[in-house]
């Protein structure tokens, strides 16, 4: 499908320019009922955009973005109007998981305070539609960097610098939303969050595990063991906060404008999320097998450190950051279950996307680095 130009959304808080290439045709497999979709937008979408209504002879168009692994993410185009579409991905999915109406109604209530979360317009409950709940929120244009580093950052070590500190400063920046004042305490459970969270994704992997992994049996014990207490200042968790979960302005890639991927998000102790950061920021000093696991531009030349992310985040937050260890360790665990859920998916024949047909590979990588880690943790 061809691109269109994008226009104005009516209260649209921001507009950026186009991206050159972000979207791509649909993945085999995942098309949807794209006849039921269009008539159902036309129906319900314009009382959502202040009653402006929908050129009935505009072009309906649809492409997919390509990157993720989980649930699938579509740009859907009427002429020059652009929207985000997600649903959950095909085939049964873990409870609780890939909740596409909560995904809407966090994005709803932390939108206003937050407007790096990008503002939802449409939830569909309907499965008769495209065969699962989805939900419309406003395009966003900018860069996302995934496997390579994009020609806007390019060879710049400086500017791969500055963006690693943007990312820290934003990161401690959600941190610091009054979860109180603003209502938003309500979307979560900060009291037992992290023992919850440890559990869960240990209950996760006994559910979802192909072979017997003793490291990961092991590591799961450790972080039981060695539960932090509740943290007294609970804030705003996205549990999902990447790099690559990042959108930043192709003009000054040092401006971030937005965040992607808020299913998860809850409140709780902040140091979820910086673990799992540094989960997600390979070094060139990482074992081999790691990276190769952990592909990531992070390992070139002129982005930060590791230590450098938490010393810069210690200093913008203010937090107490020495069992920072810890959180690490955990999010290396729960990568290994994330990626164990998607290939149990491929394994018992739920998806026959052939990216996942080695992810038992990655897993075992993982779990070998998580163990290392709570070996040297002592």
């Amino acid at each position: 499908m061809r691109r269109s130009p994008m226009a104005a959304v009516p209260h649209q808080t921001h507009q950026f320019s186009m991206p050159s290439t972000d979207t791509a045709p649909i993945r085999h497999g995942e098309e949807l009922n794209w006849d039921a979709l269009e008539a159902y937008l036309h129906e319900h979408l314009p009382s959502k955009l202040g009653g402006l209504a929908i050129d009935p002879a505009a072009k309906f168009e649809v492409e997919q973005f390509p990157g993720g692994h989980s649930n699938l993410t579509y740009c859907v185009r009427f002429g020059g109007l652009e929207f985000v579409m997600r649903r959950p991905p095909f085939g049964p999915v873990a409870p609780t998981a890939h909740d596409m109406p909560r995904e809407y109604r966090l994005l709803a209530a932390i939108h206003p305070h937050f407007q790096l979360a990008p503002k939802p317009y449409l939830l569909c409950e309907d499965r008769e539609i495209i065969g699962a709940p989805f939900y419309l929120m406003e395009r966003r244009c900018g860069i996302v960097v995934r496997q390579t580093v994009p020609p806007e950052i390019g060879d710049d070590l400086g500017l791969r610098h500055s963006v690693s500190e943007s990312l820290v400063d934003t990161l401690a920046d959600l941190h610091a939303v009054d979860i109180q004042s603003t209502g938003l305490v309500a979307i979560g459970k900060p009291p037992g969050f992290v023992k919850r969270q440890v559990e869960g994704w240990a209950g996760r992997w006994e559910r979802s595990k192909t072979t017997e992994l003793p490291e990961m049996t092991e590591t799961a014990r450790w972080l039981i063991e060695r539960l932090p207490p509740d943290t007294p200042a609970p804030t705003l968790v996205h549990n999902d906060y990447k790099l690559d979960n990042l959108m930043l302005d192709a003009a000054n890639p040092t401006r971030i404008v937005a965040i992607l991927d808020w299913e998860m998000c809850t409140v709780g102790d902040p140091l979820i999320d910086l673990g799992l950061l540094l989960c997600y920021w390979p070094q060139a000093d990482d074992p081999e097998m790691l990276s190769d696991s952990l592909r990531s531009v992070t390992a070139l030349p002129g982005w930060m450190t590791r230590a450098e992310i938490v010393e810069r985040y210690a200093a913008r937050s203010g937090r107490d950051v020495s069992n920072i260890g810890y959180y690490h360790t955990f999010a290396v665990f729960k990568l290994a279950v994330v990626i164990q859920q998607i290939y149990y998916r491929y394994h018992v024949g739920q998806t026959q996307d052939e990216r996942f047909a080695s992810f038992d590979k990655r897993v075992d990588v993982l779990a070998k680095m998580a163990y290392s880690m709570i070996q040297a943790e002592g």
